[in-house]
């Protein structure tokens, strides 16, 4: 079903959103991302590149609370619709969409937009969720009312009204077309909805059991079978603080620096990704912008970097 060739036309486009979580900082790492010389790397690989700059977000210090269980949600989902519009405009233009966030609320609007584009081309959602959270909370079982927390939730149609009906629809991705790679740090009420719901899940202990190769195989072999949009949503926790110590929540346990690249060498290999989101660098957290060089290294290998530079 796939088209194996990756669109060689990429546009950049920055959300620098941290309204969805409580800690500060997440908000400057497309910057970061960006001043780790991402354009020129991509285009050395022999893309043309367009960055469209940052969606506009207004700051924290401008917002209220109104709802300790969906802090700044209005801000959230107004630039979330922004987001949405942005993403669905580049994809008509024929780019391959790269989404740089931002916390992961990002994926709110980037999701919704992929989706809208999808619905109206024929075309099956799936999403490929690599993170150590599985951002399934609601209003309901959120312990700290923090969006960031919710969008994959969002996404399935679970939560919010007004944000799971973004672009007028819901679900945005059916949960069989949902695989989450990485999850080891989950909060008791949403791991209830998830054995509840039972989505395609591979957690840090299945990974240690079985290997990285055999999950991503696996998750990418099924997909082309039955999807023909394929959107990879990438929280840099995903990833161990060991190798990534600049990120929004880092959680000990997590992907090594090899097996953050095969997954995104394989993508590759597969060319099957029809679009990508990076999400949660954090420079205040960060080493001389190691985080955010990382994440343009991983980048750049899921858009066909490898050892031969092929």
């Amino acid at each position: 079903m796939l088209d194996k060739k990756i669109n060689k036309k990429v546009g950049i486009i920055g959300f620098p959103m941290d309204l969805g979580a409580d800690r500060r900082g997440v908000d400057m790492g497309p910057s970061a991302i960006r001043y780790a010389n991402l354009k020129k790397k991509l285009e050395a690989l022999g893309y043309v590149v367009d960055d469209f700059g940052d969606i506009a977000v207004n700051i924290l210090e401008t917002q209220k609370i109104k709802n300790i269980k969906l802090k700044y949600l209005p801000e959230i989902e107004r630039a979330s619709k922004l987001l949405s519009e942005k993403v669905t405009s580049i994809l008509d233009r024929k780019y391959f969409p790269l989404v740089l966030g931002g916390d992961h609320a990002t994926a709110i609007g980037s999701i919704a937009g992929i989706s809208s584009y999808c619905k109206k081309n024929n075309k099956t959602l799936g999403v490929v969720w690599i993170d150590a959270h599985a951002d399934m909370n609601t209003e309901e079982t959120t312990p700290s009312g923090n969006i960031h927390g919710m969008p994959l939730a969002i996404a399935m149609g679970l939560g919010y009204k007004s944000l799971i009906k973004i672009n007028g629809f819901s679900p945005k991705v059916d949960i069989e077309n949902i695989a989450m790679i990485g999850i080891r740090d989950v909060d008791k009420l949403e791991a209830e909805t998830i054995k509840k719901l039972n989505p395609i899940i591979y957690t840090m202990t299945d990974i240690d059991k079985i290997g990285i190769h055999r999950v991503i195989s696996k998750v990418l072999g099924d997909f082309k079978k039955r999807v023909d949009f394929i959107h990879i949503s990438f929280d840099l926790d995903g990833i161990d603080p060991e190798y990534a110590p600049g990120v929004g929540t880092p959680v000990h346990g997590g992907l090594t620096f090899r097996e953050a690249h095969l997954i995104m060498e394989m993508i590759a290999e597969c060319g099957c990704m029809s679009s990508l989101e990076m999400v949660e660098v954090n420079p205040i957290l960060d080493i001389k912008n190691e985080t955010a060089e990382l994440t343009t290294e991983l980048i750049l290998s899921a858009l066909g970097k490898n050892t031969l530079h092929r």
